[in-house]
């Protein structure tokens, strides 16, 4: 996955899942999820550029997941109804 800052790419991160282009998946297998988890999820979100994160655990009783929304997201070609 490329990185950028300030709308410049600077390099590569590997995430779990990038779903086309567009989507950024991070998964965990850990009891609790904790800030830490998030946090991780946050930098990796933000510096993709993606509009959309996900961020989910499988190993808690139930399926835990959070969805997170990039407020930096810039699209290439806004919507200009």
């Amino acid at each position: 996955m490329p990185i950028y800052y300030s709308g410049e790419k600077i390099g590569l991160c590997r995430v779990d899942f990038f779903i086309d282009d567009k989507i950024m998946a991070e998964i965990k297998a850990v009891t609790i999820l904790e800030d830490q988890h998030l946090a991780q999820a946050l930098n990796y979100f933000e510096a993709s550029a993606s509009e959309i994160g996900l961020l989910f655990n499988f190993r808690s009783r139930s399926l835990q997941f959070k969805g997170l929304h990039n407020k930096k997201f810039k699209p290439l070609f806004p919507y200009n109804p």
